[in-house]
Formats: structure tokens, C-alpha cells, sequence
């Protein structure tokens, strides 16, 4: 034993150089034995598992997904706005991969796979919503060919509908949000023969009986009438085939023309028919929100 200037002794005597502890790459899940008299059973820390050595860093990997700049990158994951597969990360130098971790910035996911896209084509009347067409028709395939290989089309519309179609080669994204368990509307527009009863609305929420079940839309209005014609929105979540077409003929109104506007958060704005798009950054976590990915 020493004794130091105010003469205490310390109350621990060290036998030659301490041990370092062995350097880590990285924390680890492992977790420190707890005095149970302090610790409630089963309390764990939360500890950073995210890291991939060699991986990208994370402020890059935001900023070359258009998130910010790299210093705006490095602002949020120090006030704890960024999660990587769940977990917050805080730490500047954190290294992931892109293309397998799943990035979130305030809540909404970002879409970091650099060979992932996403599209929205304005569909002309006349053009067939598949890839080819064996019959010789204008198709998707004709609009988007160039763009991205194995390109999935979210749903369908009508060859004499057109609007506001989704493209992608992210096969999870375009799984759920065709399926109806998950319920992404999608709003059209349909010209319609007038007058329309202002009760419509009731008739359609309430659902009406096809020949393949029950149907019934979100929400019905009427959107402006002129003359003989009036224009109409059908909001509608499931993807029965011609479901607006045939819901309507069924009340007595023949759809004379119609469009698709929006699907989930995606609307289809002054894109002009025939012309394509890329999502925004915003658009994209919007629509991975929408499907709770």
C-alpha cells in the first residue's frame, strides 16, 4: 500500500501493468453481468449491432440517397433521427451496407439499394398493362425499356384507361402494395352520363353485389356536372378487375372516360400521358410507410 499527499492509502494494490481489455471493432449485443439488488431481471442496454466493417458510412450512404448534405446527414444522426435495421445510431463513423440494411430518417424509410427504382408512368388509353404483348399492341414495355431491368408494373389498369401506373424492381414494395390486406387507396376519375343523385355516395359505401362478391369504394364524390356528363372520384383500395367500371354501370352510370390520379401517396399531378417519371425520395417513404415496411 501507497499513501498519497493527504495521507489516504489506496485501498487496492496493483501487481505489475494492468491488462488492456481486447480492442472491439464495434459493440456487440453481449450484455454486462448486473448486482441483481440494482437491476430488475431481464434489463438489457441497448447496443449498437449495426456496424459492417468495411461497410459504407452511414452520413454517405444518406447523402447519395438525396437525404441531405453529408454535414446535414451527420446533424441528424447525431440528434438520434436516424435508425439502421431498428436501432438508433448516433455515431458518425457507423459503417453499413446499403443494399441488405433497412434506414430510417425521422420514422420514414429510406431507399439506400443502389439498384433499386421507382417510377410513375401517366398510361395512354390503348396501351396494355404488361411487358410484351403477344398480340402486337403499344405496351409498358414500349415506355420503359430503358429505364431499369425486371421492372414489376404495381397493378393494372384497363387498355382504355389510363393514368397513374407505378413501376418498380423492388419485388417487396410492389407485392404489398397490390395486396389488399394493407389497404393503399387509389383515386380515379371517371366521366360519367349526368345527372348523378347526391345519395350515390351512401349506395356505394355501403357496397354493392358483383358477380365475383361484394364491392364498395372508400369514398364518392361529385366532382363537377355539366350538361348530360358529370365528373366523378371513386377512392377505392382493392384491384378487382374493372371494379370502378363495373360498380358504376351497376348504379346505371356507363363510365365514358377514366384516369387514375393517385395511388396511396403517389398522385399523378401534370405528368402528360406517355411520359414517366421518378419518384422522389419522399414519395418512395411514403409508400414504404403506407405498407409498414
Amino acid at each position: 500500500m501507497r499513501a498519497d499527499r493527504g495521507g489516504r492509502r489506496d485501498d487496492v494494490q496493483t501487481v505489475g501493468k494492468p491488462a488492456r481489455p481486447k480492442a472491439q471493432p464495434f459493440k456487440t449485443s453481449a450484455q454486462p453481468k448486473r448486482d441483481p439488488d440494482f437491476w430488475e431481471p431481464g434489463y438489457t442496454d441497448e447496443r449498437d449491432t449495426t456496424e459492417v466493417p468495411g461497410g459504407e458510412r452511414l452520413q454517405k450512404v444518406l447523402a447519395q440517397a438525396g437525404v441531405a448534405s453529408r454535414r446535414a446527414c451527420e446533424d441528424m444522426i447525431g440528434e438520434g433521427r436516424v435508425t439502421v435495421d431498428g436501432q438508433v445510431v448516433r455515431r458518425f463513423g457507423a459503417r453499413v451496407d446499403p443494399a441488405k440494411q433497412v434506414i430510417h430518417v425521422d420514422g420514414k424509410r429510406i431507399p439506400t439499394a443502389p439498384d433499386l427504382v421507382y417510377y410513375a408512368l401517366n398510361k395512354p388509353i390503348g396501351v396494355v398493362s404488361t411487358m410484351e404483348d403477344p398480340e402486337g399492341r403499344p405496351c409498358l414495355a414500349d415506355y420503359v425499356q430503358e429505364l431499369a431491368p425486371r421492372l414489376f408494373h404495381v397493378g393494372r389498369l384497363d387498355t382504355e384507361t389510363e393514368g397513374l401506373l407505378l413501376l418498380t424492381n423492388d419485388g417487396e414494395l410492389a407485392h404489398r402494395l397490390t395486396h389488399p390486406s394493407y389497404g393503399v387507396p387509389k383515386k380515379y376519375w371517371a366521366k360519367v352520363p349526368g345527372p348523378v343523385p347526391r345519395d350515390l355516395h351512401r349506395t356505394l359505401r355501403k357496397g354493392i353485389e358483383l358477380e365475383d362478391g361484394l364491392a364498395k369504394v372508400d369514398s364518392f364524390t361529385i366532382v363537377q356536372e355539366h350538361g348530360q356528363q358529370a365528373l366523378v372520384e371513386v377512392v377505392l383500395h382493392e384491384g378487382r378487375k374493372h371494379i370502378v367500371r363495373r360498380l358504376l354501370e351497376e348504379t346505371g352510370h356507363r363510365v365514358i372516360d377514366l384516369a387514375r390520379i393517385e395511388f396511396g401517396p403517389v398522385k399523378l399531378g401534370r405528368l402528360k400521358p406517355g411520359t414517366i417519371r421518378a419518384l422522389s425520395l419522399h414519395e418512395v417513404g411514403e409508400l414504404y410507410a403506407s405498407v409498414k415496411l
